[in-house]
């Protein structure tokens, strides 16, 4: 049976019609990889974050059984751990990753909790409130075949 195609979107500066690996100059919640999200809210943050102009590129996902996918459904002890690791710079074995972003203002409670300037018990505390956030990332170049280019547009923060 086929499963349905799910539309992912990815905010950045440039049209992205064929997406890579890219590495950076920090480690990021799932490593280095291409991040997308399933909300286009989240993507137009993305893309507008530097100039106040960017793109939102849409990309039908199809995942494959064979690919390692790791799924955090929620923020857990887990999800925690693998996000600090990552941070840190250890890499991992998945193809995929998704669960909710660490957005600017849990990333300050993490890099806290990495530094040792505020316990676990007070990380939760913190970030148990702030509203939803998804991200996907793609690791591999398998990963990345499923994804297609859908379209992409350009958004501002004009309103």
């Amino acid at each position: 049976m086929a499963t349905q195609s799910v539309i992912l979107y990815h905010g950045s500066k440039v049209f992205v019609e064929y997406p890579e690996i890219r590495t950076s100059k920090f480690n990021r919640d799932f490593y280095f990889g291409f991040y997308c999200t399933l909300y286009p809210e989240q993507a137009k943050r993305w893309a507008i974050r530097y100039t106040g102009k960017g793109i939102i590129n849409e990309y039908f996902y199809n995942p494959h059984p064979s690919l390692r996918i790791k799924l955090f459904p929620e923020m857990t002890e887990e999800w925690l751990d693998f996000i600090v690791a990552c941070r840190n710079g250890k890499s991992h074995d998945f193809d995929i990753v998704e669960g909710p972003m660490a957005n600017d203002t849990i990333f300050n409670y993490i890099q806290n909790f990495i530094d040792g300037k505020i316990s676990r018990a007070a990380f939760w505390e913190l970030a148990r409130f702030r509203h939803p956030t998804h991200q996907i990332s793609f690791h591999t170049a398998r990963a990345l075949t499923t994804l297609r280019f859908r379209k992409g547009y350009e958004v501002s923060d004009e309103k």
